[in-house]
């Protein structure tokens, strides 16, 4: 089966699917960059599902990305569809410590996502920003003010204690 027949197998739930590509990016049996190319051809549903599988692979194997996926991802948080947002910000949180000099670009287009009206959306953006802010780069004298200023004005718990808790690790 390739990517084609997978997205036309209405019988596979889009988790299902999701699953499979994140196995064959792990198993080498699918390329990263023929991923992408994909994604770029597809739905926005279907887009957000193959960022999905990536933020899947990223969770498990970071020796499979490398800086096209970080300029990729980056460039999707501008995207319309919310959940190609989140995806992306994860997947970002996800490999910003293999690349920690090439986040300024990404931070900013996080920061303007941290105040979505998406609960989800900013819940990513408010992981992928913590783990920027903990890797201690010069980002932080930018970043700083700002995670001050989105904790004090989130009303969301559970985002706010992802800033919170970004803050107390670089205080410390």
């Amino acid at each position: 089966m390739n990517l084609v027949q997978l997205f036309e197998d209405r019988s596979k739930k889009a988790k299902a699917k999701v699953k499979e590509i994140c196995q064959w990016l792990l198993n080498r049996e699918l390329e990263l960059e023929e991923l992408l190319n994909f994604a770029e051809k597809r739905s926005p549903v279907e887009k957000a599902t193959c960022i999905e599988a990536i933020e899947c692979m990223t969770k498990n194997n970071l020796a499979l990305v490398n800086k096209t996926l970080l300029e990729y991802v980056s460039g999707q948080l501008n995207a319309e569809e919310p959940r190609i947002k989140w995806e992306s910000a994860r997947v970002i949180g996800n490999i910003a410590g293999k690349f920690p000099l090439l986040l300024k670009k990404p931070a900013h287009n996080l920061l303007m996502n941290a105040t979505h009206e998406g609960t989800v959306v900013r819940w990513a953006t408010a992981y992928a920003l913590r783990e920027i802010l903990k890797l201690n780069t010069g980002l932080n004298r930018e970043l700083l003010p700002e995670i001050e200023r989105l904790s004090n004005n989130e009303e969301d718990t559970a985002i706010k204690k992802k800033y919170q808790d970004a803050l107390k690790k670089v205080r410390k």
